[in-house]
């Protein structure tokens, strides 16, 4: 996308995203999303996600994202435990190896910078 937009979050449509199999601790969680603008270097992305009810694990990006609907307990290994909800903002840290737990479909909008800059 070229040019400046705005976007009714928790009306998009969502495509799935499979998770692997390994990543999934208890449930059957399953997980969409949407990239809505990608730099051209594909370093920078911004999105909307989502996740049904489980528990899952994950080594994250650099990411600050916004919670639109649902709920998650987040725990970050070696560091805090972050309880998330509408309207709540969260930063991870390239690395951080996390724990999620979704008590209800969690959808979020992000913005993540990946790779070395």
């Amino acid at each position: 996308m070229t040019h400046s937009f705005a976007l009714h979050i928790p009306d998009a449509d969502l495509e799935p995203e499979p998770l692997d199999p390994e990543q999934i601790v208890s449930g059957t969680p399953e997980v969409t999303g949407k990239v809505v603008w990608e730099s051209a270097d594909g370093r920078q992305i911004r999105g909307i996600w989502q996740i049904t009810p489980g528990v899952v694990t994950d080594t994250e990006a650099d990411e600050l994202f916004v919670v639109i609907s649902g709920s998650a307990t987040i725990e970050v290994a070696g560091g805090p435990v972050l309880r998330v909800g509408p309207g709540d903002m969260a930063v991870l840290r390239a690395g951080d190896r996390t724990t999620w737990t979704v008590h209800e479909t969690l959808r979020k909008a992000y913005a993540m910078n990946v790779g070395s800059a």
